[in-house]
């Protein structure tokens, strides 16, 4: 009888035999997220709080512009670089106080998930999402108060970068 370990090697080689895919690391990823997600579903039932049977449009959008800021900050974001920094290695400046970094291949193939998982803003949003969504039915009002400031920073970082490329037109 084989372990789980050597079954999901097996799998691994069959899935990718000519390259390195972390799988390991990705269902760590996925317990992770799940055990995120029902730790809201209990603090929800022992709070007596419930979900929404329909988000308010207006907190769909605030959330949205808040995830997409977030998950920015925490996967590019130069000044958090310390919290990637055991899973990526820094590259180069990215441009507008971000970096690209690489994930570490060094060392196991969960250090290797979590780094593509801490790197990437597009899989960083799922989770954002879903902690500003369960932080609107367990906290609406701090959730709402901190979505704000993520989405003014986010507006504010729009308008910045249409007035650099405004004074760039400008000058002869």
């Amino acid at each position: 009888m084989s372990t789980v370990r050597e079954r999901l090697a097996r799998a691994t080689r069959g899935y990718a035999p000519h390259e390195h895919r972390p799988l390991d690391g990705y269902v760590t990823a996925m317990t992770a997220f799940a055990g995120l997600a029902a730790s809201l579903v209990a603090a929800g039932r022992l709070t007596g709080r419930r979900a929404p049977d329909r988000p308010a449009a207006a907190d769909v959008v605030l959330l949205s512009i808040a995830t997409h800021k977030l998950s920015r900050l925490l996967a590019k974001d130069a000044v958090a670089s310390p919290l990637r920094a055991p899973f990526a290695r820094y590259r180069q400046p990215a441009g507008a106080a971000e970096v690209n970094e690489d994930v570490r291949d060094e060392g196991s193939s969960v250090r290797h998930g979590i780094g593509e998982l801490v790197t990437c803003p597009f899989c960083l949003a799922v989770w954002v999402a879903t902690g500003l969504t369960g932080g609107l039915v367990l906290a609406p009002r701090l959730t709402r108060l901190a979505a704000t400031a993520l989405t003014a920073t986010a507006a504010s970082d729009f308008l910045q970068l249409a007035y650099d490329a405004a004074k760039r037109t400008e000058q002869p």
